[in-house]
């Protein structure tokens, strides 16, 4: 642009002094240089930009080979890593292969021993049971002609028996024992007593209609002994525990009438007034 700029100022000089054809020749020649340079510059800048598509395909593709080399290296690089761990697996198989083709006869002694001593300790513990055994067996002999040599219980004391089980809460053998008792000796005079304890077992279990039937046998067989009026009592309160209030309401009133002074009748009114 600046050529141009002089060669305008070099016509403008001129045209003082030249003729008319002269200026026109030169703005003639003036205007094929503008065009030359315009071409000029137009070509430059479409070079300019092929030049920075091809420079960016270039530094494009660069960096693509150069991606391509890298994950290129990573996998043999990978490979390389596989293949020394394989080659430890390896050395560590044959190793223990070597290791087990070089011990086996040890092994196997070592296994016969530990067998031998297994069998020792067996025979032993084998021993010891049957030893054991014939033991108990030798005192469940002696157990037992103990037993057949064994005095039978006098009454009062196979009832006295069923008393303390009673006591110790071994219901089930202390019902068995008076119930023995009662066979045996039907018409002791402590056969309403054993009547009353046997209801009490089941009472005691909440087994309540057996106990019912057990504390009617002193009410029924045994009129005036002492256990009658505790058998109504009880049998008043089972009544009770069954939801038979109609029962239970009618023995207690019989109590109260029967025996007004007893200490059975006051729990008696007591258990009515709860009722009510």
């Amino acid at each position: 642009m600046k050529f141009t700029n002089v060669v305008l100022l070099f016509a403008v000089c001129l045209t003082g002094c030249a003729s008319q054809t002269a200026l026109d020749s030169i703005r003639s020649d003036v205007d094929s240089v503008k065009s030359r340079l315009f071409t000029m510059e137009r070509d430059l800048a479409g070079i300019r930009e092929e030049s920075k598509v091809t420079v960016g395909a270039v530094e494009k593709g660069f960096k693509a080979d150069v991606a391509a080399v890298r994950k290129m290296s990573a996998d043999i690089q990978a490979s390389i890593d596989g293949t020394k761990g394989e080659m430890r697996a390896l050395n560590g198989k044959l190793d223990d292969t070597l290791l087990s083709v070089k011990k086996p006869a040890e092994d196997l002694a070592r296994y016969r021993e530990d067998a031998d001593a297994r069998i020792i300790a067996l025979e032993e513990r084998i021993l010891k049971q049957q030893a054991f055994l014939d033991n108990m067996s030798k005192k469940m002999t002696e157990l037992a002609l103990v037993k057949k040599t064994e005095a039978p219980l006098t009454p009062d004391a196979l009832y006295q028996k069923g008393l303390d089980s009673h006591k110790a809460g071994e219901v089930v053998a202390a019902r068995e024992q008076f119930t023995k008792f009662l066979e045996q000796n039907p018409k002791h005079e402590l056969a309403a007593n054993a009547h009353y304890w046997i209801g009490e077992t089941h009472y005691s279990e909440k087994n309540y209609e057996s106990a019912i039937l057990s504390y009617q046998d002193v009410i029924k067989n045994y009129p005036g002994k002492e256990k009658v009026v505790a058998a109504m009592l009880k049998q008043a309160m089972a009544f009770n525990e069954i939801k038979d209030a109609k029962s239970a309401r009618f023995v207690f009133e019989k109590l109260m009438k029967g025996y007004p002074k007893s200490d059975e009748a006051k729990k008696a009114k007591e258990l009515l007034k709860e009722m009510k």
